[in-house]
């Protein structure tokens, strides 16, 4: 189990290699929401979402033997740059598995991190075959997006830093896919804010999450929303964490989601990706829940096909 402790020192080992992201407020969208929302903006984290934590963590605990072998992992995006980003820091080679439909953004930036791309179809069992090969072909070692106790510790840091900047929070909510930054902030609440009740947004076409949340067991996700970020079932190894530590999953439509993004878009003059703009759109959709209150939201990235974004908003 990751303690206290371990999140402690997750911290202190990648700190010299992540940005602390401010928390920011507006009172307009706090007019709108009927709350106090703090917004911790991981969207301005190094590679532009909160992935940067825990790939970060992962490759610092391998040895060194395992590094000169390099690093792999399959993603759909943000966790393929941070891995890609953490290898050339170490000064080894990447090797990352990516569906063909990934956006053409999230591919330049493995690219620009001297990242070797493997591309495949979009399925779950192609990424798992394709890696498994790029494994066995180079030794490297596979460093899971999320189901991987190392990063979901390093995603914790993001809810710790937090608690440290925004005391009493009421509620904490993050975006839930596979499960690594919703399981890390719940841990994160446990050990350094307690009294906050830990909420997940999470798309309605993807809702594996509030299935599993009703049936005890894991779901399989769908493919059926433009947060393409939170299109993964959780993993054995999250899904136990969030099961004892998530009060609730709220689900929201693609048209929610578009229009919570747009109003952090218009009120805010930042960019966040439509997967992080799911924990906003969940506040309004239930306002009565979190009527007055503290409620912390974490923005997971802000790497966006603005090409396709601008789009769904004429």
């Amino acid at each position: 189990m990751i303690d206290k402790t371990a999140i402690e020192e997750a911290h202190k080992r990648i700190k010299p290699y992540i940005h602390h992201t401010p928390v920011m407020t507006s009172k307009g969208i706090d007019e709108i929401a009927g709350c106090s929302i703090f917004f911790k903006c991981e969207n301005f984290q190094n590679v532009g979402a909160f992935k940067a934590r825990g790939a970060m963590n992962a490759a610092l605990q391998l040895s060194d033997d395992q590094r000169k072998k390099g690093l792999a992992t399959h993603s759909s995006g943000n966790h393929a740059q941070a891995i890609a980003r953490a290898a050339k820091i170490l000064g080894v080679k990447s090797y990352i598995v990516m569906p063909t439909t990934t956006a053409q953004i999230k591919k330049k930036g493995v690219a620009g991190y001297g990242g070797e791309i493997f591309e495949c179809e979009p399925t779950l069992a192609a990424r798992e075959q394709t890696l498994a090969e790029v494994i066995k072909k180079t030794g490297a070692s596979e460093i899971h997006p999320f189901n991987n106790y190392d990063v979901i510790t390093g995603q914790a840091t993001a809810a710790k830093e937090l608690f440290e900047d925004t005391l009493a929070l009421d509620f904490v909510i993050a975006p839930v896919g596979g499960g690594g930054l919703l399981s890390g902030t719940a841990l994160a609440a446990k050990y350094f804010s307690p009294s906050t009740q830990v909420i997940a947004g999470e798309p309605v076409g993807s809702d594996d999450a509030y299935r599993a949340m009703k049936s005890g067991k894991i779901e399989q996700a769908q493919s059926q929303t433009i947060a393409d970020g939170l299109l993964t079932s959780l993993g054995d190894k999250t899904f136990p964490i969030i099961r004892d530590n998530v009060k609730e999953v709220i689900t929201v439509t693609d048209e929610e989601i578009i229009a919570a993004m747009r109003l952090i878009w218009e009120r805010m003059k930042i960019i966040v990706e439509p997967s992080s703009a799911v924990p906003f759109a969940a506040v309004l959709k239930d306002k009565l829940k979190f009527a007055g209150k503290k409620v912390g939201i974490i923005f997971s990235g802000g790497n966006v096909d603005l090409g396709k974004i601008g789009k769904l908003f004429s």
